[in-house]
């Protein structure tokens, strides 16, 4: 249906509705001329879900969407005609059927069809209820099996799984891919089967044998001590890709938004397990100690979804919008508030970046989408929700919770810092992040926090947590014992941190600092400012995306055949690649151009010659398993002893973080001739302030 004439009905929609228009600059960008449509490629087609959204509302703006409206339509008619055709369940051979994860385009796609349905020519409609139905009798025949057609992706049937990697997601696809038909075909001789079905899947998502067991609660006429799954650790928290993933906890809401948006328009009743759903408020306890001042949660382990906007409105959505949680409703205003900026960053128009895969951005689009229409839908059911504010959300998302050796996490949220004690193989850090800060320090992956490395082996852990309720305060205290001795992190009431060490490695007390120009972003001004006793630095924002860097690096001229970038720390996780690696004599050519380029090793068509030929679209990259290693080189012969006083290195995300600039007149003996970083400030002590966010 059309907006009503006063357009969107809250500012948190509009900013979305804003953000869809300009984004369909991006989704014209892939659409193919000569096929004439979205391409089926990383599941692009699904941007026709946003386009149906700009299509039936009010206020489209050809100018920000870069395409007029008519257009827009064309394309999308012709793509919803075309993938309609050509699903399998159609007997298309293109796309469809397959769980993991055409059904979760595939629910986008048919929402789509839906908003345009009164566009849709008769055989159209005929696919799209086909694909409806279709799928939901495919998923319900194969019981409690693995989809055949999705390799290894399983449910482990009604058991599920919980460590490394939770099987929460999983059984939630089966649900999604049955919820279009329940929805929009619910009088089909069938439902009762597809509603077991959904209702079984759904009902075990967040499944934890020792909480439902005991809990005699009907949720769809079923109790839920007849759940078999285990998804989760019975401290509700939930792992996936090996450590701690927030964004897979938030699947349990990301599946609920998208399949409560069908049965919202198609104005059939909730199944009841999307509003009480298991264990689930359990969990958003956990994701409410976590979240940071962006609304998204803070991420100390992997780094999977980081940082990606886009795909993270819809949990917050769903839970301020269908279930009317106040506090999810502060959280999603903050995260809204942050699109516009995040959009216009590098690169521009994008609501998916620095992390995940080339789906993400149609998803994204998808998702967004449906979070405007659950505001709208909300508008006309109650109105909209009236979020906290900043100290009462914050007050309530206090305390702290030891989540066990096995999580490897002690976390501690207050009013004023998130701090974390990660003992997890692979990402052991003490985490801390003032003021909840989504860009300040950089917490995520295998990047160091406090200690010199994520990968130190962890021989004892302690960790203590004193509750307000049974302690007068909030703190935890947790203590690490390596090989090497202990080191520890108390965290406080006021927000303040305190480290102690015996000395453990070299190089402790590490914290990056994040440093981009993204205007509307909190502390992302385009420089951070440093003050120590000695006097203030100010250190400029790299105009490149986070991860990449270039590095000018000029030194008292030499003369030398052989130059090389020996590394001394490389970046945590994809260690060395450098696009352009160039040397001159003040501002003369590029000596380096005419050189013959090697390398300590190289990743397959990432060749050592791909840093000086030229081309700013090649580069050189150490290999998969030379990754961790320290030391990796890449070294030019240029051919004949030359002077030379500067040389500048185009690094890819994998920058070094230390390395040495050496030349040799034989290439055998090697004289240091830079070091990188250099550093901007140096003190012998005292309190040191950055950029006013925080101090040691």
């Amino acid at each position: 249906r059309a907006a009503a004439a006063d357009g969107p009905p809250d500012p948190v929609a509009a900013t979305y509705l804003r953000v869809l228009l300009r984004h369909t600059r991006w989704a014209e960008q892939q659409f193919d001329t000569k096929a004439g449509i979205y391409p089926a490629r990383d599941f692009t087609f699904a941007v026709v879900l946003g386009n149906a959204v700009l299509l039936t509302r009010d206020g489209y703006d050809p100018a920000v969407a870069g395409v007029d409206r008519d257009t827009l339509k064309a394309h999308t008619l012709a793509t919803i005609r075309h993938f309609a055709a050509s699903n399998l369940l159609t007997g298309g051979t293109e796309w469809g059927r397959k769980l993991f994860f055409d059904t979760t385009f595939q629910s986008y796609f048919l929402l789509a069809a839906r908003l345009l349905w009164a566009e849709l020519d008769a055989a159209t409609r005929a696919n799209v209820e086909r694909i409806t139905t279709e799928q939901a009798a495919y998923t319900t025949a194969l019981g409690e099996n693995d989809d055949p057609t999705s390799g290894s992706w399983t449910p482990n049937g009604l058991t599920g799984g919980y460590v490394g990697d939770t099987k929460l997601e999983e059984m939630g696809v089966y649900a999604q891919s049955l919820a279009p038909a329940l929805a929009w075909a619910p009088a089909d001789p069938r439902a009762n089967q597809w509603r077991d079905a959904f209702g079984t899947w759904s009902r075990n998502e967040a499944g934890l044998p020792a909480a439902d067991l005991a809990n005699p609660r009907l949720v769809d006429g079923r109790p839920v001590s007849a759940n078999t799954a285990t998804n989760l650790y019975d401290t509700f928290l939930v792992e996936n890709h090996g450590s701690f993933g927030p964004h897979y906890q938030e699947e349990l809401w990301r599946t609920s938004g998208r399949n409560a948006m069908h049965f919202l328009a198609a104005g059939t009743p909730l199944p009841e397990v999307l509003t009480a759903q298991p264990n689930g408020e359990l969990l958003w306890r956990t994701m409410l100690l976590m979240t940071s001042d962006a609304g998204e949660p803070l991420m100390p382990m992997v780094a999977d979804r980081e940082h990606l906007y886009g795909r993270d409105v819809i949990p917050l959505a769903f839970r301020a919008q269908v279930l009317g949680d106040r506090y999810a409703a502060y959280a999603e205003a903050q995260l809204a508030a942050r699109l516009e900026p995040y959009q216009a960053y590098a690169p521009a128009d994008r609501i998916t970046k620095f992390s995940g895969e080339p789906k993400y951005e149609p998803e994204a689009r998808a998702e967004l989408a449906i979070s405007y229409l659950l505001h709208e839908w909300r508008a006309s059911h109650g109105g909209p929700v009236a979020a906290v504010g900043k100290d009462e959300f914050d007050a309530h998302a206090a305390g702290v919770a030891d989540f066990g050796t096995g999580p490897g996490l002690l976390a501690h949220r207050s009013p004023a810092a998130w701090a974390g004690t990660v003992s997890k193989p692979g990402f052991v850090k003490f985490a801390w992040q003032p003021r909840h800060d989504d860009w300040l320090f950089v917490l995520g992956g295998a990047n160091p926090a406090l200690l010199p490395a994520t990968n130190i082996a962890v021989r004892e852990r302690h960790a203590t947590t004193y509750e307000k309720v049974r302690d007068g305060f909030d703190a935890t205290v947790g203590v690490l014992r390596f090989d090497t001795g202990y080191a520890a992190l108390a965290t406080l009431p006021t927000g303040a941190a305190v480290y102690a060490s015996t000395g453990v490695a070299e190089s402790e007390g590490v914290l990056n600092v994040y440093n981009l120009a993204t205007p509307g972003v909190p502390g992302l001004d385009g420089d951070r400012s440093y003050t120590a006793a000695e006097g203030t630095v100010t250190v400029k924002a790299q105009a490149a995306p986070s991860g990449a860097r270039t590095d000018d690096v000029t030194f008292a001229r030499v003369t030398a055949r052989y130059v090389r970038m020996l590394g001394v720390q490389p970046d945590p996780q994809y260690g060395y690649s450098l696009w352009a690696f160039e040397v001159r004599d003040g501002d003369g050519p590029d000596l380096a151009r005419t050189g013959t380029a090697t390398a300590s090793s190289a990743a397959a068509g990432k060749e050592a010659k791909y840093a000086n030929d030229g081309d700013p679209a090649t580069r050189w990259a150490v290999s998969t398993s030379d990754r961790p290693r320290a030391d990796s080189w890449l070294a030019v012969d240029l051919g004949t002893a030359r002077d030379f006083d500067r040389a500048r290195l185009s690094w890819e995300a994998a920058a070094g973080r230390k390395y040495r600039l050496e030349t040799s007149s034989d290439g055998v003996t090697w004289t240091a001739v830079a070091t990188y970083p250099v550093p901007a400030l140096r003190s012998t002590g005292g309190r040191l302030d950055i950029d006013g966010r925080a101090g040691i």
